[in-house]
């Protein structure tokens, strides 16, 4: 059991939360929410034990292991992906060695009557004791199927991590974290760069096989299916549900309710003891209860209502000219990379106003796929846009392609057109951007910062054939629903490619399938897909490891 007792967090004079306290239970698995700013990340680093509050502390078991896996991490590139991963049993290969190396000088020295032979002997003893109490595990084996349980081949095991994006990377964090088997996992944002079928395998490992978790994610899907438990972080306190995310919602808003209709009265309250002093103000038969009435005002707790997002803007795609009847044609397509090849004489078309996904394991070729349709590539076979095409493309890097010398406003009012440039505060804010933010240049923003700010972007700008790789990484609950939303009203055509089940559902009913060097055509919509494939990719993932 994990306790955090009255832990408070100020800066520079501002509260960020004050007596905050609740206890994780063993098997808890717990989403913490709240809006951005709340507060989530710096409560989950304190209970990590990377940051100090306040006031308050964190109390655990002498002998707990706790693991925390940030949203920003640094891996050793002098490592192999395996050498790294195996770093989750440091300190049971170092107590190993050491065993090792006390019995071969035992076996040395010849001073058998000696205090420094006894006390290598008694030394011998406590690790062997500690050692061999340990569950006997084959390591390489654990390690070779939390690698491949994450999306790794056995061809990527030796290879230096400095060869692997950071999405990768966290993939090896990740599998450390695992292979630990920790009391407590602390995961923030842990869906990010990892396709679908890892994150199957996530859940999987953490509903079956870990003890107490505590997860901030903007993937709903992903809370829903693997919490039992909320904590929201809100207005500098918190609000502990025993219900996943969905049930929390609905549970948040009766409380909501609950407390407009006491803030209400509170009000008449208020306003009636108010008039009641105003009228009889130095009327002497009055007096004490006017001053009584005055006392009990100032002492009055006044209550509040939690913060919550009223608006009601809704985005629309500005209207572009008509596309012809195929705005994409693939014939006979191929790619490789030396020896690697990546998919294989792959043929198929997309209509105009079709909505499709792209899925399939990080590596199988889908931002390949895109890249041959933009024309970025070269490849074998054909590959051509249909008449009058206007391509709106949002690339997983697409925030390295911002003015650094733009501010937020401007970045946004170059491409605005008509009617909307009178609604640009109104959407930024929809997109956590306002105030004093608008006029902050683009070079001094962080990097889910300027993938917010260029998902603003693409959404005012006229196109009917819109692209969209992983665009909802860095993107908060709210902003990909406004994204949704726009993306339902699209009356273009769209090509999606994302790990995000919630954002994908409803989205496509048509599903191109990158797998094993093949493009599959799948005539279902994407959730009729996932529900095919979950079972059988828990299965698959399962007896490759």
């Amino acid at each position: 059991m994990i306790s955090v007792d009255a832990i408070a967090v100020e800066f520079s004079g501002d509260t960020l939360f004050s007596d905050v306290s609740f206890v994780i239970n063993e098997n808890d698995k717990i989403a913490l929410m709240g809006k951005n700013g709340a507060g989530k990340s710096t409560m989950m680093k304190i209970i990590a034990g990377e940051q100090k509050p306040t006031r308050g502390n964190i109390r655990f078991p002498k002998d707990a292991v706790i693991a925390y896996l940030p949203q920003h991490l640094l891996t050793d590139d002098s490592c192999t992906v395996f050498e790294e991963a195996s770093k989750a049993f440091k300190e049971i290969f170092e107590m190993r060695d050491e065993m090792a190396r006390l019995n071969k000088e035992l076996e040395t020295r010849t001073d058998y009557e000696s205090d420094s032979y006894m006390k290598i002997i008694e030394q011998v003893s406590d690790l062997g004791e500690k050692f061999y109490a340990l569950e006997d595990i084959n390591y390489e084996a654990e390690v070779e199927k939390a690698l491949r349980g994450l999306g790794f081949k056995r061809t990527d095991f030796h290879r230096l991590t400095s060869e692997f994006s950071g999405g990768w990377r966290m993939r090896i964090e990740l599998a450390k974290i695992l292979l630990k088997k920790p009391d407590l996992i602390l995961l923030d944002e842990p869906t990010n760069h990892v396709d679908i079928e890892s994150v199957i395998w996530l859940e999987d490992f953490l509903l079956n096989k870990a003890k107490a978790v505590v997860v901030i994610s903007h993937d709903k899907t992903f809370i829903d299916n693997i919490t039992n438990r909320t904590i929201e972080v809100t207005m500098g306190r918190i609000y502990d549900y025993k219900a996943n995310y969905s049930h929390y919602l609905q549970l948040r808003e009766e409380r909501r309710s609950h407390q407009i209709k006491a803030y209400q009265e509170q009000q008449k309250f208020i306003a009636d003891n108010q008039a009641f002093i105003e009228r009889f103000k130095g009327t002497y038969s009055k007096t004490n209860q006017v001053n009584s009435r005055e006392r009990m005002l100032e002492k009055l707790q006044l209550i509040e209502i939690d913060e919550i997002d009223t608006s009601s803007l809704k985005l629309r795609f500005p209207p572009s000219v008509r596309s012809g009847d195929y705005p994409v044609r693939v014939e006979d397509l191929s790619k490789s990379y030396g020896d690697k090849v990546v998919f294989k004489n792959a043929s198929f078309s997309i209509s105009r106003g079709e909505k499709v996904s792209f899925v399939g394991r990080n590596g199988e070729g889908k931002s390949t796929m895109i890249k041959a349709i933009l024309g970025e590539i070269e490849v074998e076979g054909q590959c051509t846009l249909g008449h009058n095409v206007k391509v709106g493309y949002f690339a997983q890097n697409q925030a390295s392609l911002l003015d650094p010398e733009l501010t937020i406003f401007q970045t946004v009012d170059e491409v605005a057109e008509g009617e909307i440039r009178t609604q640009i505060k109104n959407i930024l804010g929809r997109f956590m951007f306002s105030g004093d933010d608008l006029e902050k240049k683009v070079s001094v923003l962080s990097g889910g910062e300027k993938t917010r700010l260029a998902m603003v972007k693409l959404l005012l700008e006229p196109v009917n054939l819109l692209i969209l790789d992983e665009p909802t990484n860095h993107l908060d609950l709210k902003s990909k629903e406004v994204l949704k939303e726009a993306l339902l009203a699209f009356d273009g055509t769209l090509i999606l490619v994302s790990h995000d089940r919630d954002f994908l559902q409803g989205l496509s009913q048509k599903v191109f399938e990158f797998k094993e060097n093949r493009v599959i055509e799948h005539f279902e919509t994407i959730d009729a897909f996932l529900i095919r494939n979950r079972i059988e990719n828990l299965k698959e993932i399962d007896l490759k490891a």
